[in-house]
């Protein structure tokens, strides 16, 4: 028999099999990907329209206190009923809640569209379609940041929310500057229109989310009932407790500094609105590098490094109450971004480690109203605190705030102490250390591999619409800090930042 007849060895069959790992990490699983993706499109559309709606209310006549009036009318649902979407969110399918949340934003903004492109819209119309965008925040957000920490697994947490936070930082540069060529080239209507449709292919990618590998929701109870749940949750964990009212304090003092008084300094010492779009292009700069190092850092006293981190956050006011000229206040804003983005991973792998998967959206919304129930007041207060201690000491108030509850928190043991879990390498690749125990209950956001759901997340950041056409690092991608605005917000997942 010739050597060329002989029966040749199988070919093992790993040699022909396609690696979905060489397509796509591991983590990046089904729901991830869709997440992701629909998020990315919100963000570009959102920040775009940010920009448009501003011009379009400047456009019909008004002015700045027109553009406060409709920023009002879209936080006061927002604060109102994000407890009430944080409860239904764990009630019912999460994916559902954002698809209809999606649908009332495609709808409100594409009213609003429809009558900029149609003549002068009233302010009272502009008022109320901001307002439905607001009840459609309100519903969406406790909803995507649950959906968001229960589609990963925990050994790659911590990157999947650094891509995903990275992602969102992206598409919102990449938005605005689109935004704001679009509304020079074809007008602000064109562009919220855009971000109606944004929200319409959102909306579709989200109803293919799978949650059949997640545990049915208990029957029983009301919707006071799982408040005081959740709230029993909030309360019963010191570290998060404490890091909630520490933001509450953080992102009040934070927007007033730079949404009020950071346009007044670049205006009076630092050259206008170029110099100031600079420094906010500087921190989302900063939130990409910030998100490209925590993919690979996974400190093993999470919540400690942090909050250690929380403390650039002071950087800016400190800048504009001197105030440092453009290279200093761009410097500031840029190592504020890295930090941010730091803390935002930490708290994101933290909720996602310790909090059961069926509470998750009730104490995304506990988080969500800390960091949004104070904004209003503190920017309402930012002129007469200007007037009664003068400009510098009243940014440096802001700075010392920030400095003394972050110093206050680090005196809470649970968050000098919580630690990142012993986990093996789930074997994509990632060759990361394998950390030390951690205390608390075992990993609720960990769930077990489902068909598309791979193994590897608020607050936040969904992007979010609003009238303000300079904008703010505060509410561009702050934690918390709302997006005022146009008919509809949707923000960034994992709040914090």
């Amino acid at each position: 028999m010739r050597s060329s007849d002989a029966p040749k060895a199988p070919v093992p069959a790993h040699r022909f099999r396609l690696r979905p790992g060489r397509r796509r990490p591991r983590w990046a699983g089904r729901n991830y990907t869709l997440l992701t993706a629909a998020a990315v499109i919100t963000g570009l559309g959102s920040h775009g329209a940010l920009i448009a709606a501003a011009f379009a209310v400047l456009e019909a006549g008004g002015d700045g206190g027109d553009v406060g009036l409709v920023a009002a009318a879209r936080t006061v649902p927002l604060v109102l009923f994000l407890l009430v979407g944080g409860a239904i969110a764990d009630r019912l399918p999460r994916h559902r809640v954002m698809v209809a949340a999606n649908a009332l934003n495609c709808a409100s903004q594409g009213a609003f569209a429809a009558l900029v492109l149609a003549g002068e819209p009233r302010l009272w119309q502009m008022m109320v379609l901001t307002a439905l965008g607001g009840t459609g925040q309100a519903f969406f957000s406790p909803a995507a940041e649950g959906m968001l920490l229960s589609s990963v697994q925990g050994p790659q947490a911590h990157r999947a929310f650094a891509v995903f936070r990275m992602a969102m930082s992206s598409s919102g540069i990449g938005g605005a500057a689109l935004g704001g060529a679009m509304v020079a080239a074809v007008g602000p209507g064109w562009v919220l229109a855009v971000d109606a449709l944004a929200f319409a292919v959102a909306g579709a990618l989200r109803a293919f989310l799978d949650v059949g590998h997640l545990a049915k929701r208990p029957a029983g109870g009301g919707l006071v009932h799982d408040l005081r749940e959740g709230w029993r949750e909030v309360t019963g964990r010191p570290w998060l407790w404490s890091i909630i009212a520490q933001f509450s304090v953080v992102v009040a003092v934070v927007g007033a500094s730079e949404s009020v008084y950071g346009p007044l300094v670049a205006q009076e010492h630092l050259g206008g609105a170029r110099p100031w779009g600079l420094a906010l292009a500087a921190f989302g700069a900063g939130t990409l590098v910030g998100a490209v190092v925590a993919i690979r850092w996974k400190p093993h006293r999470m919540l400690l490094v942090g909050t250690v981190c929380v403390f650039p956050l002071a950087l800016p006011s400190a800048a504009l109450a001197v105030p440092l000229p453009v290279g200093g206040l761009v410097a500031a804003m840029f190592v504020c971004g890295v930090a941010l983005e730091t803390f935002g991973v930490a708290w994101m792998t933290a909720l996602h480690q310790e909090i059961p998967e069926e509470k998750l959206s009730r104490v995304a919304a506990y988080d969500w109203f800390g960091s949004t129930a104070m904004l209003p007041l503190s920017t309402a207060l930012a002129g007469p605190a200007e007037s009664l201690l003068g400009r510098p000491a009243a940014l440096w108030g802001c700075a010392g705030l920030i400095v003394l509850v972050t110093s206050l928190v680090l005196l809470v043991p649970d968050v000098r102490g919580l630690t990142r879990r012993t986990e093996a390498a789930d074997g994509s690749g990632d060759g990361g250390p394998v950390t030390g125990p951690a205390q608390g209950a075992p990993p609720a956001g960990a769930v077990p591999p489902a068909e598309g759901l791979g193994g590897a997340g608020p607050a936040v950041p969904p992007p979010a619409d609003g009238p303000e056409a300079s904008g703010s690092a505060a509410s561009a991608r702050r934690p918390g800090a709302p997006r005022d605005g146009s008919a509809d917000a949707e923000r960034p997942v994992g709040r914090r930042g």
